[in-house]
């Protein structure tokens, strides 16, 4: 039999129901490989190991008295932008450094009520504002592939935990890439699903019109379990899609004969690493093997995603942070002279440089006399990026190309310039400006390091992304491998 940490969570799920193992020794076990190794990479801000026991206990009785669901007793992690009752909810800032949630997010509460264990919370980019988890308050989190280098952002402890098997599965978001980019550079499977279809209450706002929570684990058949246990309507959330929750798994084992797979001109061009290329290249020959049909298809709108998305996104960032100000929550500084000082200095310590950056972006977009030659026009630009994906898949059934132009790069390698560090999510933003679902997954590796293949499909595709994916993965082993050390 494997070793505990290197099982996934379909093979933890069986396992379990054998009582080959109890989720007690389950969450033992992980927990001592965090207290071992997560100093390397700093991809936990906090382990919530009492919690974990007394889940553990809980689901373990609850199999015993025959009340066991298909996730019961599997441990997980949350990234901490999640609300998580009576533990801190960080989100990677000293502005929420000593907030404890009152409630917990739906999210949290649905994976709660399907019985998993919660291990702990993972670093994060700032407020989910980065691409290579550098900002965070708590610092740096290390790629578990080589820790000189970054995991990708901004949910890079999540995918750093998934990767170095500190945690079977976990919770990410994804407002520009989040997901996708750290899944692939850390050479795990991460999805972002149909805005809308996983409730944003209790998720801290970033950019409300983008921002959407999603799995990140090993293989598709593992995101499909979670998935279908995390979505679902929410009435608390007023973007929420009352629909059925679709059935992941049912699907997964779907030939894809005749399946149309869109190859866009525009993700393989300038930019894109070589190597990456050649990864992706062999990746779609793979798809080819498996039946499908590459078809060549256009998104002539690509190259204004960027500037778009930076534009709507700093704009709803500097709404949705005007709350924190040193009143009633969050970092209050010490003696203010008066309440303008309070909000000035409260603000000053309690933000970081790139969360400043993109509020005073934001707030310049939204101000009088810049309203319709910025927001308004992005706005604009994000409908026409849409009509490009509604025109492809008039042609194709699924888009393929690279989930980020690079492998890991090193620590502090773009951190001094903003702008490059933003081009690291080319492939990924439009997705999220269009509302579409989008899946990573690993496809092999270039000088050692892994390197992510995109599927993107329709909206409400998630199903058929996480079929195409779990295919690949019969027929490959990328998914399969972990990091030296770990």
């Amino acid at each position: 039999m494997k070793e505990l940490h290197q099982q996934s969570v379909a093979e933890l799920a069986a396992g379990l129901a054998r009582g080959d193992f109890s989720s007690v020794e389950l969450t033992e076990a992980l927990l001592a490989r965090i207290a071992q190794h997560d100093d390397r990479l700093n991809s936990y801000i906090s382990v919530t190991a009492e919690r974990a026991l007394e889940q553990a206990r809980a689901a373990d009785s609850a199999r015993a008295a025959g009340q066991a669901g298909p996730l019961t007793g599997v441990p997980l992690a949350h990234k901490d932008i999640f609300c998580t009752r009576g533990i801190r909810t960080s989100c990677g800032s000293k502005m929420l450094d000593t907030f404890i949630s009152p409630y917990d997010a739906t999210v949290v509460e649905r994976l709660d009520r399907a019985g998993m264990v919660m291990l702990g919370k993972t670093n994060m980019d700032e407020f989910a504002m980065g691409s290579s988890n550098e900002t965070s308050f708590y610092g740096p989190v290390r790629n578990p592939w080589d820790t000189e280098t970054v995991p990708g952002g901004s949910s890079g402890g999540s995918a750093a935990a998934v990767a170095a098997r500190l945690a079977p599965i976990a919770t990410g978001t994804d407002t520009g890439g989040s997901i996708r980019q750290p899944a692939a550079l850390c050479g795990i499977t991460g999805l972002k699903p149909t805005y809308g279809v996983v409730s944003r209450y209790g998720m801290i706002a970033f950019a409300s019109s983008l921002d959407q929570a999603g799995p990140m684990g090993r293989s598709a058949e593992d995101c499909a379990l979670l998935l279908g246990a995390m979505a679902g309507f929410d009435e608390r959330d007023s973007t929420s899609l009352d629909r059925p929750v679709d059935d992941y798994t049912a699907t997964l084992e779907t030939p894809l004969d005749g399946l149309r797979i869109g190859l866009p001109q525009e993700f393989f061009g300038d930019g894109l690493d070589g190597e990456v290329a050649r990864v992706i290249d062999e990746a779609v020959a793979e798809l080819r093997r498996l039946g499908a049909e590459p078809v060549e298809i256009s998104l002539p709108n690509t190259a204004l995603a960027v500037p778009t998305y930076y534009v709507v996104a700093p704009a709803e960032c500097s709404s949705n942070l005007s709350r924190f100000d040193g009143v009633r929550f969050g970092h209050r500084c010490d003696a203010p002279r008066d309440l303008e000082d309070l909000y000035k200095r409260s603000r000053g310590e309690g933000f970081g440089a790139e969360v400043k950056r993109r509020i005073m972006i934001g707030t310049y977009a939204l101000s009088s006399g810049y309203y319709d030659a910025y927001y308004l026009k992005a706005q604009k630009l994000r409908r026409l990026i849409s009509d490009d994906f509604r025109a492809a898949f008039a042609q194709c059934d699924v888009i393929a190309g690279p989930t980020a132009p690079t492998p890991a790069f090193r620590l502090g390698e773009k951190a001094d310039d903003p702008v490059t560090m933003y081009l690291s999510d080319i492939y990924t933003i439009a997705v999220n400006l269009a509302g579409l679902p989008a899946l990573s997954m690993p496809a092999g590796f270039s000088q050692g390091l892994p390197v992510g293949l995109q599927l993107i499909g329709n909206y409400f595709s998630e199903a058929r992304l996480l079929g195409v994916a779990h295919r690949y993965q019969q027929a490959t082993d990328w998914h399969t491998r972990s990091p030296d050390g770990f």
